[in-house]
């Protein structure tokens, strides 16, 4: 048995004479005695002061097998002893403490305990030392190991237990003949929504590597400051922090800390702590002076050295400084990642006020100029604009031209309003500017949108931009990247460089931090310079295509990208499978680039059944969708219905339609409706076209990405519905809600929603439910509340799929959870269902499907560039179209390449083909993917909730 920090034991003996040694022994060691059990004279006692009854409570079985000790073996109790005898049962409930008044002496390798009491010493046992661990028998006969394993829950018993004045080199374990890890966490410069998360991973990450972490109140202030604004974290200092916005630990400019001098102190502080690591998330400027820092670091030692502030002993014991970054900024200006911290959350918060203003716009027919926040990044606008269908926007990269600005402005905004759009909105970043460095004021725009005869208002969004709590995503890269910055703090030496924890197309990466500053603050200069085009080409390609896409569907409608017509298509959409946020947001941004194009757009009405039945095809014109993008479910309808329901009369209408390409959005029924039609070419030509699918479900489960439009929206709609449930069981103290999400057979939304809202567990399909993980999350609910003793408000939810057992339902895991509490906590269930498909698509969502939309119309115009000479005379190569039945049908034969998904996979976002999928990635039965991306998020929640620490703890007690 090994016990190391909060946790409880019991022990059974038929020996009344062995139970007395037994809670003599152990008080003598520095245990508490939580409870003890005597049967034979029909009574217990509690120990532990202020504990209830209830909470201590433990069932008794009647059938408990009795056993004793003999020859140094447990074996069962001979007959001869009655289970009506006295001292029968005895059985003593134990919790570790602080071994206050015993003290430990290391005589000739062995370890000797001695209590003082009454100014008399006494030894109470000698152990010899065996590899780092003392072991010795009880005077029940178990063996019970003494060793220093830290643990979430408290400080670890006796953490010197095998310091320098007992234990020499050779007797220590080979883990603590190293430093004991310091790190410390600060958060500076300007709060951004995932700050907390961000904290919360760090700190328990560090512990769970065995680490002390500390936190570092009010930024560098706090750091030059010291004293009580560095603060050792306990695990849960951090519980319920992922639900809340800004950052808890707090963040302020430091004037002092860009002197040498504060640099110094800040130095002095750390090395006081015995500090040496020290993770940042800040902005660039943040960033910035943690690097120097660190360049500093060794001529800050030798200077508190030489003025006697610290030892040389001291200097020499933490001479190398590790510094990790993460990026918290609102305006995702940071190179070498896609995302920062807290950008979605802002991007979310812009998104829902714009949608707000959209409302009284529309009624009263005015113009709106919305001024976001982004000194020299124009993120937030860019995506504002494509996410709000704004009709123009000003970004700092991409410099207005001082001359023409104002007329291209009034001739955007005049078209739109002559194709009957009631409103006009134009996204203004603050740092907006001219080719001539000219500000462009929020007030320069109105003053031109009302010579144009618009009734106009200005809206500063300002700070609340910053707030509200994080959006899912944020949570989520906030988690990944703290738990990863502790991971690059433990593989760093002291030749490498400080990195940057980024992300690439969802994969976390490191890269170094000096470049990324460097980099980033390249732009700025670029802008000065006048360079624009090297100053926006600095932004990540998803800057620029968003920026591309943009002028698609806002500001190409003006005839300017009109393809010769020879070239021009007809191109249907059609919605497939169950509803979702992004459906209408990725058909209007499809139409809007298609008309640029000068193709012809045919929304497919109700799906296939709604073609087969009714011949259901309307024309979609740019008024038709012009209000899409804000608008959740599907505006043409969608079903189940697949293509099988009738081939030849959905080869009948493709051929009457002349379609030359399809898009097809939706789920796992659409990635299925695609592979029929591709498998259908041979048979119906009229197939022969290319065919794309959009993967928009929540449950995330489409072959060929690891990413689906209306997933977000999902999300984030479960994010709001997890913390209500929590702060509902946080309310009543004493409550655990199971929570049943979607998903179908893929475990992706229960997982990602376990990480992002800290559940104690997620069931999901891949890993099926059993009795044992049932126990284990139990042991956890119990460990979480003996520890909380009723003083911590956060509730405690576990989040099922949908499809995670047949057996093991919502309601059955409550009961079971339920009964094994004793009433020591209550549990309830909570079912969002349909809510999970949310109302307005996210922020995210709608930028993606923008993304994604014109993706699939460039692969289209493509395909239909592609002929094989071979099947035209030299008359016709100037033909790109076969004819079937006097019919024209794009030539691509039964190219399969010409049928595929559009996914993200790792750090690409790619074409792949149908067949190719449906044949080797795709688990038909289950509707979903071979592959499961998504298992780092069960990993990291096993870390985080304490899942794993209590699992290597009941090994460590086997063994």
């Amino acid at each position: 048995m090994s016990v190391s920090g909060v946790s409880f034991t019991s022990f059974a003996t038929g020996s009344t004479e062995c139970y007395e040694a037994a809670v003599t022994w152990y008080r003598a060691l520095g245990f508490k005695l939580v409870r003890t059990y005597n049967r034979s004279v029909g009574g217990s006692s509690v120990a532990a002061s202020g504990a209830s009854f209830d909470s201590l409570r433990e069932t008794w079985l009647e059938s408990f097998e009795l056993s004793e000790t003999k020859n140094g073996k447990r074996v069962p109790l001979q007959e001869s002893h009655s289970r009506e005898s006295e001292g029968c049962v005895l059985k003593i409930r134990l919790i570790t403490a602080d071994v206050g008044g015993v003290v430990k002496k290391r005589i000739n390798g062995e370890i000797a305990f001695f209590t003082t009491q009454l100014d008399k010493t006494s030894e109470i046992l000698k152990a010899p030392i065996k590899d780092g661990r003392v072991v010795v028998k009880d005077p029940i006969g178990n063996t019970v190991q003494f060793v220093d394993v830290p643990t979430p829950f408290s400080d670890p018993v006796g953490s010197d237990f095998f310091s320098e004045q007992f234990l020499t080199k050779d007797e220590k374990p080979a883990a603590s003949l190293e430093k004991k890890k310091k790190i410390a966490v600060m958060t500076s410069g300007g709060d951004s929504q995932g700050m907390n998360a961000a904290v919360r991973a760090v700190v328990r990450a560090g512990i769970f590597q065995g680490c002390d972490v500390y936190a570092v109140y009010e930024g560098y202030s706090g750091l030059v400051a010291g004293g009580d604004l560095i603060k050792k974290m306990a695990w849960e200092d951090v519980r319920g922090w992922l639900a809340l916005g800004g950052t808890l630990i707090g963040t302020a400019r430091c004037k002092e800390f860009r002197e040498r001098w504060g640099r110094l102190k800040a130095a002095k502080n750390m090395i006081t702590n015995g500090i040496d690591a020290l993770i940042v998330c800040g902005g660039d400027g943040s960033l910035t002076g943690a690097d120097l820092f660190r360049a500093e670091w060794p001529s800050l030692l030798e200077e508190l050295v030489a003025t006697g502030e610290i030892k040389d002993e001291e200097r020499q014991l933490h001479k190398n400084l590790t510094i990790v970054g993460l990026v918290g900024s609102i305006d995702n200006d940071m190179s070498g990642t896609d995302n920062t911290i807290g950008a979605n959350s802002s991007l979310e918060r812009i998104r829902e006020m714009v949608d707000y203003i959209d409302a009284t716009a529309t009624s009263h027919s005015r113009a709106f100029v919305v001024e976001v926040m982004g000194r020299h990044c124009g993120w937030l606008a860019l995506n504002a604009g494509i996410a709000t269908g704004a009709d123009y926007i000003f970004i700092p990269e991409r410099a207005a031209n001082s001359k023409s600005w104002r007329t291209e402005l009034k001739e955007v905004c005049r078209r739109h309003r002559e194709k009957g759009r009631r409103k006009t909105t134009v996204i203004v970043a603050e740092g907006a500017l001219d080719c001539d460095l000219k500000p462009i004021t929020s007030e320069d725009v109105k003053d031109v949108l009302v010579e144009l005869g618009l009734d106009t208002r200005i809206t500063t969004l300002g700070h609340v931009q910053r707030g509200g709590t994080a959006v899912a995503s944020d949570r989520l890269l906030a988690t990944l990247q703290g738990v990863e910055a502790v991971k690059a703090v433990m593989d760093l030496t002291p030749n490498d460089s400080s990195p940057l924890i980024g992300i690439s197309e969802n994969k976390i990466t490191r890269q170094p931090l000096v470049e990324a500053v460097k980099m980033t603050k390249e732009v700025a200069t670029a802008i000065e310079n006048k360079d624009f085009d090297r100053a926006i080409a600095l932004r990540d390609s998803d800057f620029i295509e968003s920026y591309e896409n943009f002028q698609s569907i806002s500001l190409h409608d003006d005839g300017s990208q009109v393809l010769p017509e020879a070239k021009k298509l007809n191109i249907a959409i059609i919605h497939v499978g169950a509803s979702s946020a992004a459906l209408n947001a990725a058909t209007r941004a499809a139409t809007l680039y298609s008309l640029s194009h000068g193709h012809r757009v045919f929304a497919i009405q109700n799906g296939f059944s709604g073609l087969v039945r009714h011949g259901s095809v309307s024309e979609l014109n740019w008024i038709d969708v012009e209000g899409w993008h804000n608008r959740g479910g599907s505006d043409i309808g969608t079903n189940r219905s697949l293509p099988s329901l009738d081939l030849g009369t959905v080869a009948y209408y493709f051929q009457k339609f002349e379609f030359d390409g399809l898009i097809i959005i939706g789920g796992f029924e659409g990635f299925t409706a695609l592979h029929e039609l591709s498998e259908a070419r041979d048979q119906f030509p009229q197939f022969q076209i290319p065919m794309t699918l959009i993967p928009a479900t929540v449950s995330n489960n489409v072959p060929g990405t690891e990413y689906s439009l209306g997933c977000d929206t999902c999300l984030n709609s479960l994010v709001d519905y997890c913390d209500a449930v929590k702060q509902s069981a946080s309310a009543s103290r004493r409550r655990v809600f199971v929570v049943e999400v979607q998903g179908g057979h893929s475990g992706y939304v229960a997982s990602y929603i376990s990480l992002v809202t800290g559940a104690v567990a997620a069931y999901t399909p891949e890993k099926k439910i059993t009795l044992k993980t049932l126990q284990e999350d139990i042991a956890l609910l119990k460990e979480n509340y003996n520890k909380d003793q009723g003083e911590n408000r956060t509730g405690k939810m576990l989040i099922r799929n949908e499809s995670a057992s047949d057996i093991f339902t919502t309601d059955l895991i409550a009961d079971i959870i339920s009964e094994a509490s004793n009433k020591r906590f209550e549990t309830r269930t909570a079912i969002p269902g349909h809510v999970q498909q949310g109302g307005a698509p996210t922020a995210v969502d709608r930028v993606d499907a923008s993304r994604f939309a014109i993706k699939c119309c460039k692969f289209i115009e493509d395909w239909n560039e592609k002929i094989d000479d071979s099947q035209l005379d030299g008359s016709d190569k100037a033909l790109r179209f076969k004819f079937v039945s006097g019919k024209k049908v794009s030539t691509v034969g039964d190219n399969t390449p010409s049928a595929a998904v559009l996914g993200i996979k790792g750090s690409e976002l790619k074409f792949t083909c149908i067949e190719d999928l449906w044949n080797h990635e795709a688990d038909i039965n289950l509707r979903k993917g071979i592959t499961i991306h998504w298992e780092e998020y069960n990993e990291i929640a096993d870390v985080l909730s304490g899942r794993l620490i209590l699992r290597n703890r009941a090994v460590l007690d086997a063994n």
